[in-house]
């Protein structure tokens, strides 16, 4: 069974009960009820790649939320959606330097001949599993487009 990852928050949340720690127990229940929701909804049982796809997705959701509640200025509930940033980042693997993500560009445009704007889609599916939770998706798309486009 390859549920490491879903095993290790599980596990966590078990610790983070016998701590108090509330705040990260809630988050842990959160995270668990999305795998959980995506494999009722697939009828599949996720795996660690699939298990980085909910958390990155719900990262994103919640950087977001901090964005609009920063325009708001309601600073409380930004900080709490920020918090929960950090808990769900501890389950993802570290982040991606601008080298690094610069050079995974250049290999994948190579390795998929890519040449004009039209062949962005070939170079993020090469890019896109390697990038999952590690960097912001959208951000490798846009400096992706730029090289490209000869920008």
């Amino acid at each position: 069974m390859t549920d490491t990852l879903k095993r290790r928050i599980q596990d966590d949340m078990k610790l983070a009960m016998k701590a108090g720690d509330k705040s990260r127990l809630g988050v842990i229940r959160l995270i668990l009820a999305a795998v959980k929701q995506r494999e009722v909804d697939e009828r599949i049982e996720l795996d660690d790649a699939q298990v980085l796809v909910v958390l990155d997705k719900m990262v994103k959701q919640r950087r977001e939320s901090v964005s609009q509640y920063s325009a708001a200025n309601r600073n409380d509930l930004a900080e709490v959606e920020q918090n929960e940033i950090l808990i769900i980042q501890d389950y993802l693997p570290p982040a991606l330097s601008a080298e690094e993500i610069e050079g995974m560009i250049a290999t994948a445009v190579k390795d998929a001949a890519a040449t004009t704007v039209g062949d962005m889609g070939k170079v993020m599916a090469l890019l896109k599993p390697l990038l999952q939770g590690r960097a912001d998706v959208g951000a490798v798309s846009a400096q992706v487009r730029a090289k490209l486009s000869g920008a």
